[in-house]
């Protein structure tokens, strides 16, 4: 039996017990210290496996697997992010409400070497795609058919197996650069949209790794092509109706998903520091590659932070936000974003009228004059954006959870940032 838990910043750890142990116990020691939770003086904590959970494993039968929650001293322990996300579906129920979330993860699969040492920093990605009009060109691969090729089987292979372990994705398709692929979730609530973004990536990065092929969730893995995200869909109901539809509106959305909407752009630049966490989440959003860089909305638009998608259904009327991508734990963005969108409801913050233009193809001055907020350019200013505007978080949010996020994520950007790139050598050679 393979007990399954997150860290802080969204890796999937195991410990591997025998099915008799498992039968016979509810809680199982750890150590916090290993994985960067906790320092090594308070390290032991204590899984306590969520039966719901349960999966046999596909590829292995004889295993199966289940996800735990993390305590200390009998207590919830502040650095469980999968307490936060069952928190904050708790909380939205306070509001007489219920989010109904799904997300589409983007990814690759392709070979990688890379290395990183004193005397040689280099990485390497093969683009291998071949159909019968040859090599997939750059942006040439959305939702391509699948013919004989291996990354087609790959994504098949991982959606059987998704299947097998109950988290059917409603649909999967190829993306837009080549060895690119898209798998989305089953709408559910955080927690559950949460458990099937580390499943997914679990299956995957064994389906590929089969095949001498990683499965790379990097937001922006290769240069001049679009990178991977992690768009998010959130709806709120309330007794059988969706609270964000509003059949005799324009958009047929509500005054209540406008609000929401204004939430997500009053803390967008902070949000960025837990739905865009990583050095390489800030080389996707720029303009361009239909990831957004500005904090605004509109409707069925691709090139803003929030998408409403076009709809004449209450079951489907829903927001869309864009800037998250598949790096980030996905227990913290969710709930972070639903906290973020229910401040915006309750200060009722008015998120102005919809962006129709390309956003892209505006020009500084135009979006100045717009008043348009723009995302933070470096995960450095998210984490200080995240620091002086957090107050939204706090009611699901414990402080010793959100302090060493930030300090573990700053030792991240210290690290990445002390070593020399190939594209510097390309610039300063010459200087």
């Amino acid at each position: 039996m393979s007990l399954q838990y997150t860290d802080i910043v969204g890796r999937l750890h195991e410990l591997v017990v025998p099915y008799e142990t498992y039968a016979k116990n509810s809680e199982f020691s750890m150590d916090g210290s290993s994985v960067d939770i906790v320092e090594i003086n308070v390290s032991d904590l204590i899984l306590s496996p969520d039966p719901q959970t349960f999966a046999v494993i596909p590829w292995d039968r004889r295993r199966s697997r289940v996800f735990c929650s993390i305590g200390v001293d009998g207590m919830p322990f502040w650095g469980d992010s999968r307490a936060v996300a069952r928190r904050v579906s708790e909380y939205v129920s306070s509001q007489s409400l219920r989010e109904v979330m799904g997300v589409e993860i983007e990814f690759f699969i392709h070979s990688v070497t890379y290395n990183v040492s004193p005397n040689e920093v280099y990485a390497r990605v093969e683009l291998s795609e071949k159909y019968p009009s040859g090599l997939l060109r750059v942006k040439g691969g959305y939702e391509v058919p699948a013919y004989s090729d291996l990354i087609s089987r790959v994504r098949y292979e991982i959606v059987d197996y998704l299947r097998e372990m109950g988290r059917t994705p409603p649909t999967n398709h190829h993306e837009v650069a080549p060895n690119q692929v898209e798998i989305t979730t089953p709408p559910g609530k955080a927690v559950d949209v949460a458990d099937t973004v580390m499943t997914v990536k679990y299956v995957a990065r064994y389906t590929a790794s089969k095949y001498g092929l990683v499965a790379n969730f990097m937001p922006k893995p290769v240069y001049g092509d679009n990178g991977s995200g992690m768009h998010t869909h959130v709806s709120l109901w309330s007794n059988g109706h969706n609270m964000f539809y509003d059949a005799n509106d324009e958009y047929k959305i509500s005054q209540m998903c406008r609000y929401f909407i204004g939430g997500l752009i009053e803390h967008g630049r902070s949000l960025s520091a837990i739905v865009s966490p990583t050095t390489n989440s800030y080389k996707r959003l720029v303009a361009g590659y239909e990831a957004p860089a500005y904090l605004t909305w509109g409707i069925a638009n691709r090139s803003v932070a929030i998408r409403i998608p076009k709809t004449s259904t209450q079951k489907r009327a829903r927001i869309e936000f864009r800037p998250p991508d598949p790096t980030a734990n996905p227990y913290l963005a969710f709930a972070a974003i639903l906290m973020a969108g229910l401040d915006g409801i309750k200060k009722k913050i008015d998120p102005g009228d919809p962006i129709s233009e390309n956003v892209y193809a505006m020009s500084e001055w135009k979006i100045k004059e717009s008043g348009i907020k723009v995302l933070p350019r470096s995960l450095d200013e998210a984490l200080d954006e995240l620091e002086s505007d957090n107050e939204y978080l706090k009611p699901i949010f414990p402080k010793e959870l959100l302090e060493r996020y930030i300090e573990v994520k700053r030792k991240e950007v210290k690290t990445v940032n002390m070593y020399p790139t190939p594209a510097e050598f390309m610039m300063y050679m010459t200087y």
